[in-house]
């Protein structure tokens, strides 16, 4: 394969040979679903995804907090299947089951031996499509999510991620939590959630995803066949969803730092600034400068930090990228006396890649650690499945391993150097949990 393969939404099929001898099949139904499969030589087992392009980001006030409420309910049985029958028809071939819910889609998902694909399909469209949302189970659940949020809320490195977003984003709906607040999933009634469900989960907004052992045209018809036996009517033709328009919004980081006060050891501290959206060209560029940056025990962050100094134990970089926004985030927990010096390195290692730039050697170190981390997790069926839901779903565009790396190979010291100029002329935020005096932090300025 060479270059990247358009994904089309009013393009029926497709067939991609892809890096390593994999068949890489595409079916646009004329219902509006979308069937992605890749099929890789020796597997023996498979995992399948449903996809739904709908996140928390999307979310109305009346329904904070319901995309992951829904993600739960819809393991809470069908008409076909209870919540224990739903369980056990995974547990009882060792599978894995389980969902996905973020800012920009939400993913029902199982890894089966290759002759329990058919089940999985099966079960797995049950649950999507023909969910109950049951009266009692849903306020079962609610008592779960509010367990499952103040388990986060007691993890201050989850805590300070989150300051982080909203500190960057504001009121941009990104920057809300995927979960929702305890107040919101308190409040919210089960008519909103379920019309949320009906507004969301419609043939054209399914993309379905299996990577590993599967044969296309069976799936494909085992899917069709799966949906009418849960009584959708796909007879009527509908286009696809349209994907999220990308263009980037008005962000303005917060010119305070975000400061949560916590009886901890540790402060968890979060620098960082906007960075550049899923679609943009410069990604392959961004994922070299963070590698040089926090990237790995070579990075550094961490050989300034830790290595030199011994100022924390953690400390890496991290770039989240959706369809219109994007993040650029530096992470220490250390001791509350040094966070001011941690802080004060972190903007050090950070400028230092625009005004003194990096060398050949750290390019070629970061392309060598970013190829061979793309090439080791493609040895697992999940991060194949994954590939092509997002590919679908946010990119638009399907890219293999050799296309991946080509691009990386394309990325210069000089593109790392301007790429950074850029990055840190813009506004920095700050965003901190533990006990740390707020007059002892403060945000850099540019």
């Amino acid at each position: 394969m060479n270059g990247a393969v358009p994904l089309p939404l009013d393009q029926a099929d497709l067939r991609i040979t892809a890096s390593g001898g994999t068949l890489v099949r595409r079916s646009v139904l004329p219902s509006g679903v979308r069937v992605l499969t890749e099929r890789v030589p020796g597997a023996a087992s498979a995992t399948a995804g449903i996809w739904v392009a709908v996140g928390s980001r999307d979310e109305q006030p009346e329904t904070y907090g319901s995309t992951h409420f829904l993600e739960h309910l819809l393991f809470k049985g069908t008409p076909a299947r209870s919540a224990l029958d739903i369980a056990v028809s995974f547990d009882a071939v060792g599978g894995e089951h389980n969902a996905m819910t973020a800012k920009e889609y939400t993913c029902y998902y199982a890894k089966v031996r290759d002759q329990d694909l058919p089940m999985a399909v099966d079960v797995l469209t049950d649950m999507v499509v023909s969910s109950l949302l049951d009266p009692l189970e849903f306020e079962t659940e609610r008592g779960v999510i509010l367990e499952e949020l103040a388990m986060a809320d007691d993890d201050p490195a989850d805590v300070a991620s989150e300051r982080f977003f909203e500190a960057v984003l504001g009121d941009h709906p990104l920057g809300r939590p995927i979960g929702g607040s305890p107040e919101a999933i308190a409040a919210v009634s089960r008519d909103a959630v379920l019309g949320h469900y009906r507004a969301n989960y419609r043939p054209q907004d399914l993309v379905v995803t299996v990577a590993g052992a599967v044969d296309h045209d069976e799936l494909v018809a085992r899917i069709q066949a799966a949906l009418v036996l849960a009584g959708w009517d796909l007879s009527l033709d509908a286009a696809p969803v349209a994907r999220r328009i990308a263009l980037p919004p008005v962000l303005a980081a917060a010119s305070a730092p975000v400061i949560v006060e916590r009886p901890l050891e540790q402060v968890n501290l979060i620098l960082g600034t906007t960075g550049l959206t899923a679609l943009d060209d410069d990604r392959p560029t961004l994922a070299v400068l963070s590698s040089i940056l926090g990237g790995g025990m070579s990075s550094r962050l961490f050989q300034e930090v830790r290595e030199k100094r011994g100022l924390a134990y953690s400390v890496y970089s991290f770039t989240p990228s959706y369809s219109d926004a994007g993040l650029v985030g530096m992470y220490a927990g250390c001791s509350p006396a040094k966070a001011p010096q941690v802080v004060d390195l972190m903007l050090e290692q950070f400028r230092a890649l625009a005004s003194d730039g990096v060398t050949d050697e750290e390019v070629a170190r970061a392309l060598g650690q970013l190829g061979g981390a793309s090439a080791l997790a493609l040895e697992d069926s999940d991060t194949r499945m994954t590939r092509l839901g997002r590919a679908e779903i946010t990119v638009g565009e399907f890219l293999d391993l050799d296309e991946s790396l080509r691009r990386l190979a394309r990325v210069t010291p000089d593109g790392v150097r301007e790429l950074a100029a850029d990055l840190v002329s813009r506004p920095l935020a700050l965003a901190a949990v533990g006990s740390v005096d707020a007059g002892v932090l403060a945000v850099p300025a540019v």
